[in-house]
């Protein structure tokens, strides 16, 4: 297979910065099985490249992800759905460590918005289309639609989406709380990028534990999510990059980072 008809391009474009990129244009993007894995087998390598600081995860300007590819689900049984194990697979992509900037553009459907929902900030153009439109085929969101989604906007917004499965525009997305920034269309993956420069310019070890600690905040009870923070807190006051950012503050000059 070549480079060009892989379902997931991986790119460094910048130090400290990885790019995937769903490939499947003639699809719209649609997330088969082999897809899937390449985004797991993706994310695996980069949760453990120390020199990657941020992710910046996106499709193409018709796409990010049209949702899940039907033919692979048209004559499936439960047990044959089951075995795929499919969960293992989104594992790889919501724990990886660094944080992680989704560029939407055009459709972000089914497990299209499953999929940018693991990520730690959405940015949409302003054409961009979201939805949970699962219950149209006669089936439910699988992946996170009706729980990171119910986390996001709330129980009333998420039970409209998932039961009329219905998509609604990025403004409206942007106004329920379901992504972090509406921009021009052709400024989608310029935004996206330069979040992703500026937090591949903080300390790496400072990003990760405001990730995990804010993920907790979605999981846990106050207290135990205090707890962590607090932990997380405390312990990075024993790292070189802390002792780097405070000093350079105060000597006015531009920090250096190097991750420990």
């Amino acid at each position: 297979m070549s480079n060009t008809e892989a379902p997931v391009l991986t790119e460094r474009p910048e130090s400290g910065i990885a790019v995937v990129r769903i490939n499947r244009p003639k699809a719209r993007n649609a997330l088969n099985m082999a897809t899937r894995r390449a985004l797991a087998d993706a994310f695996t390598a980069l949760a453990e490249d120390g020199e990657i600081r941020a992710i910046v995860l996106t499709g193409d300007d018709q796409a990010f992800a049209a949702g899940a590819d039907l033919k692979e689900f048209v004559d499936a049984d439960p047990i044959e759905v089951a075995k795929r194990r499919v969960e293992r697979l989104w594992g790889a992509i919501s724990g990886t460590p660094q944080p992680i900037v989704a560029a939407v553009s055009g459709y972000a459907l089914g497990g299209g918005l499953e999929l940018a929902m693991m990520a730690d900030i959405i940015v949409a153009g302003e054409t961009a289309q979201l939805g949970q439109p699962e219950v149209r085929v006669g089936i439910m969101p699988g992946a996170g639609g009706t729980q990171r989604l119910t986390r996001a906007v709330g129980k009333f917004h998420a039970m409209r989406l998932c039961l009329l499965g219905k998509p609604i525009s990025a403004t409206e997305a942007f106004q329920i709380g379901l992504v972090s920034q509406v921009v021009p269309d052709e400024e989608v993956f310029e935004t996206a990028m330069k979040m992703a420069k500026t937090i591949a310019g903080l300390p790496p070890l400072a990003t990760q534990a405001v990730k995990e600690s804010v993920l907790q905040a979605e999981n846990g009870s106050l207290e135990s999510g205090l707890a962590l923070e607090r932990k997380a807190f405390q312990l990075l006051f024993a790292s070189k990059d802390k002792s780097e950012g405070m000093t350079a503050f105060l000597e006015k000059r531009k920090p250096s980072f190097t991750g420990e």
